[in-house]
């Protein structure tokens, strides 16, 4: 395990503390770790709850999770290690690699029939993907919607598939929008997996393990939970009222997102969502990404991940929530633009994601400040226990 010695600091972190032990007493979460880099020192970590509430089972630093989406970040990093390498241009044309994604069709504003389409205005590029600005869809946050129907019904996202299947899947789907010309979450992680494994000429669990996990020691990140190791994965849970993120109750999941998923081999290693976690093999990644020691990627690359991709007046959006005014997004990541009520006021600058059962992590290059989130909930992303955490700590480094 990652050496994670809590650095002395002059920061009093108890009301972040406070804050999330609140939410383990009022029955919304079983469990959260949580930890903070000033710069590259570890100031505070922290674990309340459970890692199995049923069975008394206290949550330590080293218990193991489901990070979902937090995934991106990592399969970010690999597309850019082999960009960094001169092996593709950002803007170059994702079918030179991938070429069930050429000659993308669009669907036609108010279109209520998959083909009511017109040929896309450009190519999707890699920079499209990484910035999920690419036109693609995810068929899980528009129920009801056409597309989502569409990506459902031909199992898009099956754990069955291969990345390369999944590719054949996508090759008929149109697009929702022009490459390059608007925002929609996607399964564009995805499709930059299989580009590692054809670019690398490897399976995506091998190259992130060579050129990722190994070198900075994450020891316990992959697509399957050794057997020997599965004790230690951490309990999903779901919530009493998805539509009410602070109702009590906790159901726990061995279902979600399917059966025995992280506890044996699934043929799609999915870039996207797949991987499971500790909270140290993540603050390594983190630090990876920091100043002030070595890097995983150079410097101008991290500068460009932490710069909005997107094009003037386009922001980040959510079925059923709307626009995201002071939202773009990077390489791999949100970019704050503008902080909203919600954020902390000195967030500007900042780079983050999540994952649906409450992984989240933020970096604020403005702050030298960083903070990593461990939880267990379905539904969990933005969740309100990970925005009142990230207040508290801004809160805590700001008095």
């Amino acid at each position: 395990m990652q050496d994670i010695r809590v650095q002395p600091s002059p920061y009093n972190f108890a009301p972040v503390h406070q804050a999330l032990q609140r939410y383990v007493d009022a029955d919304v979460l079983a469990g959260v770790s949580s930890a903070v880099l000033h710069g590259r020192e570890l100031v505070d970590l922290h674990c309340a709850g459970w890692a199995n509430k049923e069975q008394g089972e206290l949550l330590r630093s080293d218990h193991i999770f489901r990070i979902f989406s937090n995934s991106k970040l990592v399969t970010s990093c690999a597309v850019l290690l082999l960009w960094e390498e001169g092996r593709f241009g950002l803007d170059a044309p994702i079918d030179s690699f991938i070429p069930q994604l050429a000659q993308r069709q669009v669907l036609r504003p108010g279109a209520t029939r998959l083909n009511d389409t017109e040929p896309a205005r450009s190519a999707i590029s890699i920079r499209h993907l990484l910035s999920h600005s690419a036109g693609l869809s995810y068929g899980l946050l528009d129920p009801g919607t056409m597309v989502y129907q569409a990506y459902s019904e031909r199992k898009v996202l099956h754990h069955r598939n291969t990345l390369d299947g999944m590719m054949d899947k996508l090759a008929d789907l149109p697009l929702l929008f022009h490459p390059g010309t608007a925002w929609e979450y996607s399964v564009a992680s995805d499709v930059l997996g299989r580009l590692v494994e054809v670019v690398s000429g490897q399976p995506l669990d091998a190259f992130l393990q060579s050129r990722i996990f190994a070198p900075l020691g994450m020891v316990d990140t992959g697509f399957v939970v050794p057997l020997a190791q599965q004790h230690r994965l951490a309990t999903l849970y779901h919530g009493a009222n998805v539509l009410q993120p602070l109702q009590p109750g906790l159901k726990p999941s061995d279902t979600t997102p399917f059966k025995n998923a992280n506890l044996e081999p699934s043929a799609l290693l999915s870039g996207g969502g797949g991987l499971v976690s500790t909270l140290p093999d993540m603050l390594a990644l983190l630090r990876s990404l920091l100043p002030g020691g070595p890097t995983l990627l150079k410097a101008d690359t991290l500068a460009l991940m932490v710069r909005n991709q997107l094009p003037a007046g386009c922001c980040i959006r959510f079925a059923g929530v709307g626009e995201l005014r002071g939202m773009g997004f990077g390489l791999g990541g949100a970019v704050m633009h503008t902080p909203s009520s919600i954020d902390p006021p000195d967030a500007a600058g900042e780079f983050q994601w999540g994952g649906m059962a409450g992984t989240h992590w933020w970096i604020s290059p403005e702050r030298n400040l960083a903070g990593l989130l461990m939880a267990q909930r379905w539904m969990g992303f933005w969740h309100p226990f990970a925005l009142e955490f990230k207040q508290q700590v801004y809160a805590a480094v700001r008095a």
